[in-house]
């Protein structure tokens, strides 16, 4: 095995790699924009998901997508490639069988894994968009489907020398053959499923459904711009020094200027620089350069990187107007933005700008030849896989059913479809069952709880409240930046103990606006603090007039003081009550 080829299969591996890596992206992505309830639903789809397209691929795929054939799909070496693990590296074991990818001579296996992350990429792009509501069996079944037969046909169009490759049609990384086609099957999904309940009021307003970790979300989106660097230079399938680097920057430069923008337009249209829509414009601007990455010029990258991140704003906005509920914003940045980006091939395709590009389009003098074929292109794919996406969603929504029910969506998919949260806010531990197993003899199970044995416990006596000391709780509701202050100002006047609660609170100071994914919506319920105070020898009064002199600041929202009697207080520990029972409170 020469150099060469060395040296181009370790660039496949780590570009596949890479790719491979984006199912983490879109995991995290899709998560942080979905509600708490359904985070398990959604990192399961996106974790078994590529299990599902690499057994569909390896399966039958494959020889659809690359098999010789007719132009419109592979008819030999149908089954995953059987009897080809000793094929030599040059491939030349398989040309007759797998021409249209003969062309790079990496070992055999090496173009059947990159090959391979595309096609569960396309599929985790439908996971987002029917996010929150769909059977998690019909999703799988979906999956399977779609990457055992429609990606690959669709990929043998164009990648795998079919009618598509034989007109002219150009894609570098999948602009159409992965973007497009998980768009489509999105967008199919979406109507036949319908919004998530409680999206749209019966007057037809929108009702923004904000996602629950944006946290998350960013690093998702962090993920998938790294994957990128994998996704676009790795279609080389060559270490080309040349065109890799070149293609790496169109793709990082379409990548920002795709952020800029739609933060821009964000900020314009709805008055605030959201979140979500920069996130969806970072995508939306690789997306938009990928079919074209290998033939187009740096500074052209900026200029359809622009165009992504303006055009993916109002992609959302319009959708969500439709009532066409995507969670996620898929339809907007990989179906659109994928048509987008392969109809650009017609227009700033410059032939020769690497060694990869063949052709020149209309703005560079190739005129209307490579553009109209472009336009061919999308149209043919994006009926076909419409039209067998939606076919395949009836079947499904037949058959097993497609849509949880509304009890289940309302409660959410993590414990319907899973039986288990992703955050689960109390789960009750025996620690002193524990302490048997954690197998050491000198381990107590009083030393894991912290409990005292009966027989080494002070005898006290049980006594009521003395006489003549009041017990008072005082409550007060206060805005989380006042805490610290209160905190220390308690202190200075003898109050030690306190218990305090993270809340929220609607008063007649009402709510706030914000902005989710373009629409605007009001939050009555603000976050707020609440301490809760016992005290018995510091007058009351003292408690109160400090904690006013504290809190206030003369606006709206200062809070609120509540004074209760409290008629005893029982220490658990001892059984002391009354005063004596405040004792290591107070």
């Amino acid at each position: 095995m020469d150099m060469k080829v060395i040296a181009d299969t370790l660039w496949v591996v780590i570009a596949g790699a890479l790719v491979f890596f984006m199912n983490l992206g879109f995991a995290a992505v899709e998560s942080g924009f979905a509600r708490a309830k359904n985070s398990v639903n959604i990192l399961s789809k996106n974790f078994i998901v590529f299990a599902v397209s690499s057994l569909g691929f390896y399966l039958l795929g494959w020889g659809l997508m690359f098999g010789d054939g007719n132009g419109f799909i592979g008819l030999k070496g149908l089954f995953a490639a059987s009897g080809l693990d000793n094929s030599p590296a040059t491939g030349e074991a398989y040309q007759g069988v797998y021409t249209a990818i003969s062309w790079t001579g990496i070992p055999f296996w090496a173009k059947f894994f990159f090959q391979l992350v595309f096609c569960g990429t396309a599929a985790t792009i439908v996971s987002g968009a029917v996010a929150e509501r769909i059977k998690y069996v019909s999703f799988i079944v979906f999956s399977f489907i779609l990457t055992l037969i429609v990606y690959p046909i669709v990929g043998h169009w164009i990648w795998g020398g079919g009618w598509l490759a034989n007109l002219g049609f150009q894609d570098f990384a999948g602009g159409t053959v992965v973007h497009s086609v998980g768009g489509w099957a999105a967008l199919a999904g979406i109507i036949i499923l319908g919004p998530r309940l409680g999206k749209y009021t019966k007057d037809g307003k929108i009702h923004p459904i904000p996602g629950h970790n944006m946290s998350l979300a960013v690093i998702g989106a962090f993920v998938l711009w790294l994957g990128w660097f994998g996704f676009n230079p790795g279609s080389t399938m060559a270490a080309d020094p040349d065109s890799i680097a070149h293609i790496l920057v169109v793709t990082n430069t379409g990548g920002i200027v795709g952020l800029l923008v739609a933060t821009i337009t964000a900020w314009i249209i709805i008055g605030k620089p959201e979140l979500g829509m920069s996130i969806n414009g970072l995508l939306a601007g690789l997306v938009i350069v990928t079919p074209s990455c290998a033939y187009i010029s740096v500074p052209t990258s900026i200029l359809i990187g622009a165009i992504g991140g303006f055009v993916v704003v109002l992609s959302v906005i319009f959708f969500d107007r439709k009532k066409l509920d995507d969670p996620v914003g898929a339809t907007s940045v990989h179906l659109v933005c994928g048509v987008l980006g392969s109809l650009f091939v017609g227009l700033f395709a410059k032939k020769d700008i690497t060694a990869l590009s063949p052709a020149n389009g209309l703005f560079y003098g190739g005129g209307f030849k490579l553009l109209g074929t472009q336009a061919l292109g999308v149209v043919a794919v994006g009926g076909f896989v419409f039209v067998a996406s939606l076919l395949i969603w009836l079947v499904i929504k037949k058959t097993l059913g497609m849509r949880v029910s509304a009890k289940e969506e309302i409660e959410g998919l993590d414990i319907g479809e899973h039986g288990h949260q992703g955050y689960p806010d109390f789960v009750s531990v025996d620690y002193t069952s524990a302490a048997e197993y954690l197998g050491a003899a000198d381990i107590t199970p009083a030393e894991v709880t912290g409990t005292v044995p009966v027989e080494k416990a002070v005898p006290v006596q049980v006594v009521a409240a003395e006489p003549g000391i009041k017990l008072t709780k005082v409550e007060l509701i206060i805005k989380q930046s006042k805490f610290e202050a209160l905190k220390d100002a308690m202190d200075k006047i003898g109050i030690t103990g306190m218990t305090v609660t993270n809340v929220l609170g609607y008063g007649v100071q009402g709510g706030h606006k914000e902005y989710y994914r373009g629409v605007e919506y009001e939050t009555n319920l603000l976050p707020k603090v609440k301490v809760e105070i016992v005290v018995s020898k510091v007058p009351v009064r003292t408690v109160i007039e400090t904690a006013k002199k504290v809190l206030y600041t003369g606006n709206i929202g200062d809070g609120k003081i509540f004074v209760y009697n409290v008629e005893n207080v029982i220490k658990v520990r001892t059984g002391e009550e009354g005063y004596d029972a405040l004792q290591d409170v107070e």
